[in-house]
């Protein structure tokens, strides 16, 4: 039943992100709102709002590992195995002038996350700081887009442009929007739930389990629309996509968690994961901004360092399920 529930979750979480996505952008676009906008906006909120309801369902549940863990850990799989995948299918050239002003971003955000991380706890009044620069930054950036457009502005329309539904009418987008958010929050209850269960069956922490199979089972509406992006030779789209979701994921769903229910920040990711975070943000920034381009070679060097980081992880639950603890 544990492994029926996860998959249940899973799907949900992967089918109620895109219904969502899909359903506003397709409203908001009914409504004139310009593709800048809805990219810069609504698809980043929807594709991280899997990550925002497993947190808060997770902090309310008492499981401050799982909440946190899911933050840090969807960063680190956005970077290395998301972007990792879409660059091994298809190079990514990157816009130096978006790059400098959203890479700066994600760099800033990241270091405000460790320094948050290291003193062992998450309160409202770094929630609110958090919250607050992000709706700065999306201020800021929707009025800077409109006095100078840039090349930044073409990445958020092209994100919209990803997941367009020409020809929906305005009942029918509501109608998916809201099942989004049903199938959302449905899919993340499952998925915290059987993740838990999971954890303490296998031997594994809490945090752990929210490092590894919740960060990625959160991410997949990123991972849809990143490798659909690649596929479509819309690299810049995919890299827009990547550094967008992990700006909010630090802003605004770690800011929103912690403005609901403060939360100890456990040990384990001060002294390992925080740091991975915040050099996976590194590497992304160097790749992209020493060639211009994240090529096949440098998604592989991200997806093994992915799968490196995986086997650290979940090392210790393997050795004791098979018997192996005393090595």
């Amino acid at each position: 039943m544990i492994w029926i529930e996860l998959i249940a979750g899973l799907v949900l979480l992967l089918g109620g992100g895109e219904a969502l996505v899909r359903g506003s952008v397709a409203a908001a676009t009914r409504l004139g709102v310009s593709k800048m906008v809805i990219g810069l906006t609504l698809v980043g909120f929807g594709t991280s709002m899997p990550e925002l309801v497993a947190s808060l369902q997770a902090a309310l549940s008492g499981a401050p590992g799982v909440a946190v863990g899911n933050v840090v850990g969807s960063n680190i799989a956005n970077v290395a195995l998301i972007l990792g995948l879409s660059a091994a299918i298809l190079p990514m050239t990157v816009n130096r002038r978006a790059l400098a002003r959203d890479g700066t971003v994600l760099i800033l955000a990241s270091l405000a996350m460790v320094a948050v991380v290291l003193t062992g706890w998450m309160g409202r009044g770094a929630g609110l700081a958090f919250v607050v620069v992000l709706l700065a930054y999306t201020g800021g950036t929707y009025l800077a887009e409109r006095r100078r457009p840039s090349p930044a502005g073409d990445v958020y329309a092209g994100e919209a442009a990803e997941v367009a539904a020409p020809g929906m009418s305005m009942p029918a987008a509501l109608l998916w929007a809201l099942g989004g958010i049903a199938g959302v929050v449905l899919g993340a209850d499952f998925l915290i739930g059987a993740a838990i269960s999971i954890a303490r069956a296998a031997g594994l922490s809490e945090t752990v389990i929210g490092l590894t199979l919740v960060a990625v089972g959160t991410s997949l509406p990123e991972l849809v629309t990143s490798v659909m992006a690649a596929l479509r030779r819309h690299g810049d789209v995919a890299f827009g996509n990547v550094v967008g979701s992990n700006i909010f994921n630090i802003l605004g769903i770690a800011g929103t968690t912690a403005l609901v229910t403060p939360l100890r920040v456990p040990a384990q990711i001060a002294v390992l994961d925080i740091w991975v975070m915040l050099a996976a943000a590194g590497l992304l920034a160097a790749f992209a901004a020493t060639a211009g381009r994240i090529g096949r070679a440098e998604g592989g060097v991200l997806l093994l360092g992915y799968l490196a980081y995986l086997a650290v992880q979940l090392a210790p639950g393997l050795r004791a399920t098979l018997g192996l603890s005393h090595l």
